[in-house]
């Protein structure tokens, strides 16, 4: 899986990153490298929640109905 990721230089120094893709899915270092190592161990966190959270309200919509409306 490829992401963009955006590097914003920090005011007091270093960087830090955001992935546009994954809201809320941020890190910093004290220089790029380590800003990008951070963005990337960030990212893999978001799609493990973000996959456990799928998985879990795959499993609770088994006792839901589901039905469908014409607007």
């Amino acid at each position: 899986m490829k992401l963009k990721i955006l590097f914003h230089q920090a005011e007091e120094g270093g960087f830090w990153a955001e992935i546009p893709g994954l809201p809320g899915c941020i890190s910093e270092g004290d220089d790029f490298d380590e800003t990008l190592a951070n963005i990337r161990e960030a990212a893999e966190g978001w799609i493990a929640v973000a996959t456990d959270r799928a998985l879990s309200r795959e499993k609770s919509s088994e006792k839901a109905q589901v039905a469908e409306i014409e607007l």
